[in-house]
């Protein structure tokens, strides 16, 4: 009976936790569907948005590596080179 209390409070409460946040848009351009699936699959796509001021090629190129190399994205070389070249035409300096 706790239990059936617990979860009815939980359909209740949580609509009214829920923030009214815009989901993020990501500038439609070449790549921008492999940035969304790759990305998007494992963090917010905020981050791209967030990185401020834009950085230059280096740092997208190095950030594409790390999340292959230290957190294991299984992005293949060819998808790599689409993801850093949309963020760097579009979200780089």
């Amino acid at each position: 009976m706790r239990n059936l209390l617990i979860a009815a409070l939980c359909l209740v409460v949580a609509p009214c936790a829920r923030a009214d946040e815009q989901p993020v848009m990501l500038k439609d351009a070449p790549g921008h569907d492999i940035v969304e699936g790759f990305c998007g699959a494992c963090h917010s796509l905020d981050y791209i948005q967030m990185n401020s001021p834009f950085p230059p090629a280096a740092l997208w190129d190095a950030e594409v590596k790390k999340m292959i190399n230290a957190f294991g994205a299984p992005i293949t070389p060819a998808d790599a080179k689409t993801i850093t070249e949309y963020l760097v035409k579009n979200y780089g300096s």
